[in-house]
């Protein structure tokens, strides 16, 4: 196989309601709500689900947030699922996909209390989150009692990625747009591109352990050396979140699924660069662990042969130190590198935005203080518990008020200061 070429189609939800069967019919996505919760229930570990429908522009807040994925179905090459972890192992990025483009899922509940997000979908809040414009199918899931933590985190993560399957069957019909993304061997695009700069993508993913995790094919990255994928292995449902980490740059699977990144380098492949492909890089804790990664991405991208690297972050604080070890080597080895991250730099903005920093740092695009602080209207609905925002990451004892209102930094919102460029933010030179 010297080419892998994905296609994705696109069909576009305009609407999604819940009924007694699964289909898609002029843009509206139905759900066959018993049906979906027999299904799930399958796992003896889930005690109960609950499901219900999130739209753009109702006064509606989805707290604490665990995942959302895209709800998608393979129709040609390859198998339908999420490979080794709700689908036998198999090669991901060849073939035809189906999305149902403008809807998600979005998993819900209490799994470590501090570490989930909030989703509003009207208002100050759906400024910040790029998922208040996605019809959420949202299902609210409560475990078994007595699952040990990790244990409890994979059954909802994995009840989360099912959904998805269930739903995404509505997708075997005629898109209305296709994607296509070819992608040669390195030595075949760089013959047909020979004059063009080589470009790696080292996307940094969060796999620190206690619940902070993300999955290569059902792998935990944390057990692997960071690794050559093709582009379109994460387009295709290849890399999947497990992160319960701060949900501000959390890069949750539907990210993964639909990563800017990748799409823009793309856009740019034959034209300004010569796209070599994706280096998944782990982050870890211990100093030789982010030592050995970043002298293994450096050595990837040099044998490469790559001219430059763009380089992007998930989390901030200790992987900070991961990123800087990457940009330091890289430049060191003639690479001309970009860096990709957020900033804590307190509520004010005038703190020092990153744990560590570095002279050779002289490229660095930002996606936003996590430390801003906004406070978000009272809802007329909340799925789930707004209570939550008490002990979530970016909230505090008193950030729920007595109207109902909710004071938090943005460390709170799901996917507002995104690391890989899925969000909202942007700059503005004045």
């Amino acid at each position: 196989m010297n080419v892998l070429k994905l296609e994705i189609g696109r069909i576009h939800i305009k609407d999604i309601q819940l009924g007694s069967e699964t289909s898609v019919k002029d843009g509206v996505l139905c759900v066959d709500k018993e049906g979906l919760i027999a299904f799930l229930k399958q796992d003896e570990r889930i005690k109960d689900i609950k499901l219900d429908v999130a739209k753009p522009g109702e006064k509606v807040r989805i707290i604490p947030v665990k995942d959302v994925i895209e709800p998608r179905v393979k129709v040609q090459g390859g198998i339908n699922g999420f490979p080794g972890i709700t689908a036998k192992q198999a090669q991901c990025g060849d073939g035809r996909t189906h999305v149902l483009y403008g809807a998600a899922i979005v998993t819900v509940g209490d799994i470590v209390g501090f570490q989930e997000g909030v989703i509003d979908m009207w208002g100050e809040g759906a400024r910040w989150t790029p998922f208040s414009k996605t019809y959420n199918l949202t299902v609210d899931i409560q475990v078994a009692e007595g699952l040990q933590p990790h244990i409890h985190e994979e059954t909802v993560r994995v009840a989360g990625l099912r959904a998805a399957e269930f739903v995404g069957l509505a997708g075997n019909v005629t898109p209305d747009e296709i994607l296509t993304f070819e992608l040669g061997s390195i030595f075949a695009e760089t013959a047909k591109y020979p004059n063009l700069p080589r470009v790696v993508y080292a996307q940094m993913n969060i796999t620190q352990g206690l619940l902070h995790d993300t999955y290569i094919y059902g792998v935990n990255q944390a057990n692997i050396l960071p690794t050559l994928l093709h582009p379109n292995e994460e387009l295709d449902g290849a890399v999947v979140s497990g992160n319960c980490v701060a949900a501000c740059d959390k890069i949750t699977t539907y990210q993964h699924q639909n990563n800017s990144v990748i799409y823009d380098l793309y856009a740019q492949h034959g034209k300004e660069i010569n796209f070599l492909g994706v280096i998944m890089v782990p982050e870890h804790t211990t100093l030789a662990g982010k030592v050995r990664a970043s002298d293994y991405t450096v050595k990837l991208a040099t044998m490469l042969g790559a001219d430059a690297v763009i380089v992007s972050e998930e989390g901030y604080g200790n992987p900070d130190s991961d990123l800087l070890m990457i940009c330091k080597k890289c430049e060191k080895s003639g690479i001309k590198t970009v860096l990709i991250t957020d900033e804590c730099a307190g509520r004010d903005g005038m703190s020092q935005p990153l744990a560590d920093t570095a002279a050779e740092a002289v490229a660095v695009i930002s996606g936003g203080n996590v430390s801003h602080v906004v406070t978000l209207p009272p809802a007329d609905k909340v799925i789930g518990n707004k209570a939550a925002i008490s002990v979530l990451a970016g909230g505090w004892e008193g950030s729920l008020l007595e109207d109902g209102s909710l004071m938090c930094e943005l460390n709170a919102v799901i996917g507002a200061t995104s690391e890989i460029g899925f969000h909202n933010v942007t700059c503005r030179l004045y």
